[in-house]
C-alpha cells in the first residue's frame, strides 16, 4: 500500500506547476492554435463580407465566432484549462472581466445619462 501511495505521490504538481512536455508537443498545440484562430478569423471575414449568409444572422453569428476565438486563445495560448492548479489563473481572469464590464458598462450608463440630461447644442449657443 505505501508503494501505491509513494508513485501517486511522484505525479502529484504544485500548484502552478505544469507537466514538461517536449518541445515538439508544445510547438505542435501552439501551431494548432494558431490555425484555428486563423480559421475562425478569415470565417469571420467571409461572414462580413459576403451576400451568402441571411442577412440579419450576419451580428450573431460574428458573436459566436469571436467568442470560440476567445476560447482558442484561452486554451492553446494561455493554457487556461478546468484543472484544480489552474483556479487562480481563472479567478484572474474572472476578475478582469468584471473590471471591463464595470467600466464598459459605467462608460455607456454615463454616456447615456448625459445624452438624455443635456440640452441641444442650439440651446447652449442660445445662452451665450
Amino acid at each position: 500500500m505505501s508503494d501505491q501511495m509513494h508513485m501517486h505521490a511522484e505525479h502529484d504538481l504544485a500548484p502552478g506547476d505544469e507537466e514538461q512536455h517536449s518541445v515538439g508537443v508544445r510547438i505542435l498545440g501552439y501551431v494548432i492554435g494558431l490555425a484555428l484562430a486563423l480559421l475562425l478569423t478569415g470565417t469571420s471575414f467571409f461572414i462580413a463580407g459576403t451576400d451568402l449568409v441571411w442577412q440579419p444572422s450576419i451580428p450573431v453569428a460574428l458573436i459566436v465566432l469571436a467568442i470560440a476565438q476567445m476560447g482558442v486563445h484561452l486554451v492553446f495560448f494561455l493554457h487556461i484549462t478546468t484543472g484544480p492548479d489552474n483556479t487562480n489563473n481563472v479567478l484572474a481572469l474572472a476578475f478582469g472581466l468584471l473590471v471591463v464590464f464595470l467600466v464598459v458598462g459605467g462608460t455607456v450608463w454615463i454616456m447615456a445619462h448625459l445624452n438624455a440630461n443635456m440640452p441641444p447644442m442650439d440651446q447652449i449657443m442660445r445662452m451665450q
